[in-house]
Formats: C-alpha cells, structure tokens, sequence
C-alpha cells in the first residue's frame, strides 16, 4: 500500500511539475503590431512663395531646428511619419493604410494659427480627414510660439472641426498617442 501510495504521489508532483512549465506559447500576440515611429518630417510651404520651403526633422521628440512664421501668410504643412530600419527611416504606409485607427490633432501655444483640413488630405470612411496635409494661416505668432501635433491611435471618436469648421484643429475622445510632438512656431 505504501509503495501505491508513494507511486501515486509521484505521478501527481510530476503532473503539477508539468502544468508549471513556461507557456510563452500560450501568449497570443499582439493585434496591433506596427513599428514605432521614430523620426517625423513637418514640411511647410508658404502659398505665396513656393521657393519659402521649410523643413523640421523630430527625432525622439527633438527637432533640428524652429519654423520661421510670418503673419498674413498660409503655409501647406505635411506631415511624414517615418519609422527606423538599422540605420536610415523610411515613411510608413501604416497610417495611411489604417487611417480609420487614426487622427491628428495640432494645438497651438502662444500664437493664433489657423489650421485648416486640406482638399486632398488622406479621408478616413467616417467623412472625417486625417490631418496629414493641412493649410497653417498664420494670424499671429510670439517669440515663444509653439505648435504640438499628435497622432492619435484608436480613438473612440474623432471631431475635425474642433473648435470650428474655420480653424481644424482637431479633437479625439479616448486612444493613445503613437506621437506626441511639440515644434517651436515663431
């Protein structure tokens, strides 16, 4: 009986044993797998001066330089989002291909810019546009002026005409940012 017993005993360590073994495999994978944006180019150009071309490189949330705005004047702003691959970043076709998942927002600091939804921006199925290509009206802007810009990831729900149809700078309920960058505007 003490050996049936010790065999029994046996039998069930090994199973407990067993069933506490690593289940990396039981883990189910991401459902959102992308790469993460590591470089942004913001590149605007003045509509009455298509020689004034500006461009700002934002690597890790630090630009290589400021925008030079000049009251009165409209500038096309696009934005490329750019992902790393060893040593050089490409643009990345995921937002565009899953732009329902996605909106920008832009918030401007210390200077009164109107921001306006471009004609031929990317159009999520929602009527709703994207926010990779916009006009910037620059009414006023102070040495201190700043524009932040955020890609938005999953929103619940998105509003292009926040604070109005006239100045688009965009509005989300819910998501997470994918980019959260600020430039100094001035």
């Amino acid at each position: 009986m003490k050996k049936l017993f010790n065999i029994t005993l046996l039998l069930l360590a090994a199973v407990f044993i067993l069933s506490c073994r690593n289940g990396d495999d039981d883990i189910p994978e991401d459902i959102h797998e992308h790469d993460e944006i590591g470089k942004v180019v913001l590149t605007l150009t003045n509509k009455a001066d298509a020689t004034d071309i500006q461009t700002l490189n934002v690597i890790g949330g630090v630009a290589d330089g400021h925008l030079h705005l000049h009251q009165g004047d409209t500038y096309v702003a696009v934005l490329d989002f750019q992902i790393k691959h060893d040593d050089h970043y490409h643009s990345s076709s995921e937002i565009k291909e899953e732009k329902d998942h996605h909106f920008i927002t832009f918030n401007p600091a210390n200077a009164d810019i109107k921001v306006i939804r471009a004609s031929d921006d990317i159009e999520r199925t929602d009527g709703q546009k994207l926010g990779m290509k916009t006009e910037w009206t620059i009414t006023s802007v102070a040495s201190t002026g700043k524009m932040n810009i955020k890609l938005i990831h999953a929103p619940t729900s998105v509003n292009q005409n926040y604070p109005s149809a006239s100045n688009q700078l965009g509005q989300t309920v819910g998501g997470e940012s994918d980019v959260d960058i600020t430039v100094d505007a001035h």
